[in-house]
C-alpha cells in the first residue's frame, strides 16, 4: 500500500508521461512547486518499491506495477468527480479537489460498487476517459475545436484545461459538454473562432478553442 502522497506522486508521473516519457524530475518538481531534491528523495523510495525506473539526469519511467497502480487513482478520481456531478448536483468545476481526497480510499469493492451504482460510465464530467477495473481505456475519438474549419460540426465531448476559472468561462458562454455547435468562421489573423452553440453565436479566443474537445457529426 502506498502513502498519499506516494499515490499523488504515481499519478502526476503519469500524466506527464503521455506528454514526455522519461519525465525529468524537474518538471516533477514543477508541477508538486516542491525542490527538486525532494522529488528526488520521493523517485528514490518510489524505486525501492519498484513502481518507478530511476536514471540520474535522464529521468523516470513507471514501471508495469507503477502503472496499473496509478491509472487505478485515476480511475478512482474519475468516477468519484461522476457521482460528485451526477449524484449531489456538483458543478464541473467543482468536483476536482473533492475528488482529489476520495481517490485515496484504500477499497476496491467500494470502487466497484461505486462504478456498477454509477452505470459504469466511460468518461468523467469533462470528457476524460474512466478506465475499466483492468487498467484499459476506451477509445475516444476527439479533435481540437481550434482545428475545425467553416461550416464543420460536432459535439464537445471534453476538454484538456481542467482549471475552475476555464471551465466557469466555458459554462458562460453555454459551452458544456454535449453542446451542438457548428463553425460559422475562423478568423485568419488570430485564430479566434465564432460559432454557434446551438443556436446561439459566441466568439471564442484560439487559446480557449484549443482546449476543447469535439466529437464530429
Amino acid at each position: 500500500m502506498q502513502s498519499y502522497t506516494e499515490e499523488n506522486y504515481l499519478k502526476i508521473i503519469y500524466h506527464l508521461s503521455e506528454i514526455s516519457n522519461p519525465v525529468l524530475t524537474n518538471a516533477i518538481a514543477e508541477r508538486i512547486q516542491t525542490k527538486a531534491a525532494s522529488v528526488t528523495d520521493m523517485i528514490k523510495k518510489l524505486s525501492e518499491k519498484e513502481l518507478v525506473n530511476y536514471v540520474k539526469y535522464q529521468g523516470v519511467t513507471l514501471t508495469e506495477k507503477g502503472k496499473l497502480t496509478a491509472i487505478n487513482i485515476v480511475r478512482k478520481h474519475r468516477l468519484w468527480e461522476v457521482f460528485l456531478v451526477d449524484k449531489l448536483n456538483f458543478k464541473w468545476d467543482e468536483v476536482h479537489d473533492v475528488a482529489e481526497e476520495l481517490e485515496h480510499i484504500q477499497s476496491n469493492l467500494l470502487v466497484e460498487r461505486l462504478d456498477e451504482f454509477l452505470d459504469f460510465p466511460r468518461v468523467d464530467p469533462h470528457g476524460d476517459p474512466i478506465p475499466d477495473k483492468y487498467g484499459n481505456f476506451a477509445e475516444l475519438a476527439f479533435v481540437k475545436l481550434s482545428k475545425l474549419n467553416s461550416g464543420d460540426k460536432g459535439t464537445i465531448t471534453g476538454v484538456s484545461e481542467h482549471s475552475s476559472a476555464f471551465l466557469k468561462h466555458l459554462e458562460k458562454l453555454g459551452l458544456t459538454l454535449g453542446k451542438r455547435i457548428e463553425i460559422i468562421e475562423v478568423l485568419e489573423f488570430d485564430g479566434s473562432v465564432e460559432l454557434l452553440a446551438e443556436q446561439q453565436k459566441t466568439n471564442i479566443s484560439r487559446e480557449v478553442a484549443k482546449h476543447i474537445l469535439i466529437t464530429k457529426n
